[in-house]
């Protein structure tokens, strides 16, 4: 089965792999950076991202747009739904996206590249909005240098928000993250205890972490990481990273509302103890790719939205309950339960079929892999 051809995706999401990956707009003002900007525009598709080139209007053509006249505003549109590469003096770039800044954990990816393409700078977001990532692998597709602020990265240190994008964990304590990194700049050891059976690690574990085998040897820690869905009772020095390893199939009514179909897909992850921070990617059939509130609710939470068609739903076996009715409508006898499975593919079922006002859902959970390794460092 070719996915590719039968995967469709939300406006807002540009891979199918179950990570959000927001669009790249580059930014020149000058011929010459403008023939830069070209030159990165075809880098970035090679290497599968998504990404528009525009200049000012004297040098825009075909292939690049022309920026519109108050780019200031244009830099702020739908603010962190786009990274944003400027080329040319950093200046430049920290006057346009000064009145839109707002955090590391809300804010996009900002970097700089000179004209010349000799350096590339992140200037904003380092970690969670990636563009230190986006600078290194710009750096190693170009033979610019990747010049690195960031204090974590610096010391070559661990970062706690690198070691959450990468492994797939929900991060939502700022303050808590804050915590882990200034205890790791001290040079304190930070236990991370992982309270699942379904984890892997990956890599080698940085000299600043103590995997613990039982929370009890954690909580002898002044400073801690817990990979959990839930606690109880934290205490303070804990951060709380959730696992971002569920796949919810859904089904629903033509013409759902998006509040009552959140609220049935809340109600059914709540029943588990999970929130929809740990929702990893949305899943229904074809027949509901232009579902408004499915859309709406992948929008709002940033998840990628994949639909399968009847033939490959079908593919899955075994289903915890059918629906005739289902079937004659859809062409298949459950489809929250085999989307889920399908694409959860290598996980295990939590909530089988479960109705709701007007919708279905069904979740599936994957293993969770604790990424060391990271490539990010690899690559500056």
């Amino acid at each position: 089965m070719e996915k590719s051809k039968s995967i469709e995706k939300s406006k807002s999401m540009e891979k199918s792999t179950g990570e959000h990956e927001r669009k790249i707009r580059v930014f020149s003002f000058t011929r010459t950076g403008t023939a830069l900007n070209r030159e990165i525009c075809g880098i970035l598709r090679g290497m599968g991202k998504t990404c528009a080139g525009y200049a000012v209007k004297k040098y825009a053509d075909g292939e690049t747009a022309a920026l519109p006249e108050d780019i200031r505003a244009f830099a702020g549109e739908e603010w962190g739904r786009y990274d944003l590469i400027f080329i040319g003096a950093a200046g430049i770039a920290v006057r346009y996206i000064a009145p839109w800044v707002r955090d590391k954990f809300t804010d996009p990816a900002v970097l700089v590249l000179d004209e010349k393409g000799r350096y590339v700078i992140p200037v904003l977001s380092g970690h969670v909005g990636g563009s230190v990532r986006l600078a290194g692998e710009l750096a190693a597709e170009t033979g610019a240098e990747a010049v690195i602020t960031t204090a974590t990265d610096v010391q070559g240190k661990f970062a706690v928000d690198v070691f959450a994008r990468e492994s797939g964990l929900y991060l939502e304590d700022r303050e808590g993250a804050r915590a882990i990194s200034a205890a790791v700049l001290e040079g304190e050891k930070i236990a991370l205890f992982a309270d699942s059976p379904e984890y892997r690690v990956r890599g080698d574990i940085p000299g600043e972490i103590r995997l613990c085998e039982t929370w009890e040897e954690a909580v002898s820690f002044p400073h801690r990481i817990l990979v959990a869905d839930s606690a109880k009772e934290p205490g303070e020095g804990t951060l709380l990273l959730r696992p971002r390893n569920v796949a919810a199939g859904v089904g629903c009514r033509r013409g759902i509302s998006e509040e009552l179909l959140e609220s049935g897909l809340k109600s059914s992850l709540a029943e588990h103890g999970l929130v929809m921070g740990q929702v990893n990617v949305l899943a229904s059939i074809d027949l509901k790719k232009d579902e408004p509130a499915l859309l709406a609710l992948a929008e709002k939470y940033r998840i990628p939205f994949v639909v399968y068609t009847a033939a490959e739903l079908g593919e899955i076996q075994a289903v915890t309950s059918r629906s005739d009715f289902v079937e004659r409508t859809a062409g298949v006898d459950n489809v929250c339960e085999r989307a889920a499975l399908l694409c959860g593919k290598g996980g295990r079922l939590i909530q089988g079929k479960r109705l709701g006002t007007s919708m279905t859902s069904a979740l599936v959970r994957t293993p969770v892999t604790l990424e060391f390794d990271s490539k990010v460092r690899r690559r500056v």
